[in-house]
């Protein structure tokens, strides 16, 4: 997106290079990659940036408000409703399509949002590590609004541990070694000392919480970084001790019940120009009359699962009326070809990663993850061998 920096980085790309990095990623922790990175990064101007970053402070004054919070309890299923919220969620991410705005000039708008840590572990690795690499411009910055690595760790840190003692803190999943975004798990334990543990595993006792360490020694827990995906728990059969519903105490970094209140189902109740048209199934009487210019999505789905692009009446008609309110309906995007590769240009989705203090009147945007494609939409299964697609990060210029 910005021409020169671009063209310089295509001109000096190499395979060999690439793959130097990929060896290096895949080595540097205990866990390789499971998903395809991108050849590139994406080069953004510094004021489309710096829109991007308002654009997300902006949505978050929108789910912060009382009227928005009260309708959003709606959002938990009956039966998922854990103990112990806490009154913001430390994590919040908005994903934004790059497009064509009317006057020609690229514009955000926002696909999804979600109330769910990120890849804070693995983006500051990959930053590292693609300086390491590729020649990017000195001038250009990767954390966001004035944060540095070492500020973007520390309020990392702050978010996840707090004021607990590391071992005492676990990263929580369902099977963990079994995830694409196990590489993540393993930054996370490097950059913060605090273990993994599988929900199955988790010890309980009463109200009290324990893992076993690799000596064996039963390890209290008091708080839980959680990184358990509803839709995955409920692919999986659950024969352990603890149940994200049991009444526990322990406190949460990233609280479950905010994977909800956080999500596709916001999209719908926020009034704002980043925010495409759209409704609940449920709400509606009719049809739209533009209906194709729509995507069906269902609410509780992660990655992508699930949406269908191509919708039509007859879709709709089958969805039981005790169902429709676990979809909505979003007006399509039309992502722009913003960057240029050596085949076909590519499209880019940028998620802006905040993290909100509990003692913080505004959360702050720290860092980016970009997702490049070349099918119709983002995410691996629709672009299989492509090249330069993918997961990467994006640069901005520190001054214009």
């Amino acid at each position: 997106m910005i021409t020169d920096l671009r063209r310089r980085y295509n001109a000096a790309f190499t395979e060999e290079r690439y793959n130097a990095y990929i060896a290096d990623i895949n080595s540097a922790l205990r866990y390789p990659m499971d998903f395809h990175l991108c050849e590139t990064p994406l080069f953004l101007p510094r004021p489309l940036m710096a829109e991007l970053v308002q654009a997300s402070l902006s949505l978050t004054r929108l789910v912060s408000t009382p009227d928005y919070l009260a309708r959003a309890e709606s959002a938990i299923p009956p039966g998922l409703n854990v103990p112990g919220e806490i009154p913001r969620n430390h994590f919040i991410q908005y994903d934004f399509a790059l497009c064509y705005g009317e006057d020609g000039q690229i514009v955000p708008r926002l696909i999804e949002l979600q109330g769910f840590p990120t890849l804070f572990g693995f983006q500051w690795l990959l930053a590292t590590k693609t300086r390491d690499h590729f020649e990017i411009v000195r001038d250009l910055l990767y954390y966001a609004n004035g944060h540095t690595e070492q500020s973007y760790l520390d309020l990392f840190r702050r978010a996840v541990v707090a004021d607990h003692d590391p071992e005492n803190v676990i990263l929580m999943e369902i099977h963990p070694e079994e995830q694409k975004t196990r590489i993540d798990f393993a930054a996370t334990e490097k950059l913060l000392g605090i273990h993994t543990v599988c929900l199955t595993k988790v010890l309980k006792r009463g109200t009290k919480l324990a893992y076993k360490d690799e000596k064996g020694r039963e390890i209290p827990i008091t708080r839980i970084y959680n990184r358990v995906i509803f839709d995955e728990l409920e692919r999986h059969n659950h024969d352990g001790q603890y149940r994200l519903t049991d009444e526990v105490d322990v406190t949460w970094a990233g609280h479950p019940n905010w994977f909800f209140k956080l999500s596709k189902y916001s999209l719908p109740l926020i009034q704002s120009s980043y925010v495409p048209e759209a409704h609940f199934l449920s709400d509606l009487t009719t049809h739209p009359h533009d209906l194709s210019d729509f995507v069906l999505k269902p609410l509780y789905s992660y990655s992508g699962i699930g949406v269908e692009l191509d919708v039509t009446p007859e879709r709709l008609n089958v969805i039981p009326l005790d169902q429709r309110g676990d979809y909505i309906l979003q007006r399509k995007i039309d992502y722009a070809p913003v960057v240029e590769t050596p085949d076909d240009p590519a499209r880019a989705e940028i998620r802006l990663m905040l993290i909100w203090l509990d003692d913080a009147p505004q959360p702050e945007v720290v860092a980016t993850l970009v997702r490049m494609s070349k099918g119709r939409m983002m995410g691996t299964r629709y672009n299989k061998d492509r090249r330069w697609v993918g997961s990467t990060l994006a640069y901005y210029p520190q001054d214009e």
